[in-house]
């Protein structure tokens, strides 16, 4: 008896493991959603939002303020983003660089911040 279930596990682990849907990764990039997705919004915006709302932010940083923590501005204002050092990617960006960041509102009684997921250099 205990043969035949190991026989049975090994039958379907083999069936499992050899169909299509278990091939994974084949060099090819794997997929995800491709189409329209959060509008862009200003600072001016994202200020008046609600905590956690995601926003996608176009602009520039201009400046580190302290650890992990940005100046980011658009032409409606600036706003504090705070921007993980695993979530530049590799990317070194510069005052003159315009960027997206995605992230969410980071509200609290005394100030707003943007807790950033992404950057990436504006195409």
């Amino acid at each position: 008896m205990k043969k035949m279930i190991i026989a049975s596990a090994l039958v379907l682990t083999l069936a499992i493991t050899t169909s299509p849907m278990a091939a994974g990764f084949n060099g090819q990039p794997t997929g995800g959603f491709k189409g329209p997705g959060l509008e862009t919004s200003t600072v001016k915006q994202a200020l008046t939002l609600s905590d956690d709302t995601p926003v996608v932010l176009v602009g520039q940083i201009e400046r580190a303020v302290g650890n992990e923590k940005y100046i980011f501005k658009d032409a409606t204002g600036s706003v504090t983003v705070d921007i993980d050092n695993e979530d530049w990617r590799g990317l070194t960006v510069t005052p003159q660089d315009t960027i997206v960041i995605e992230g969410e509102v980071d509200k609290d009684f005394f100030k707003t911040e943007i807790d950033v997921d992404t950057v990436s250099l504006k195409k």
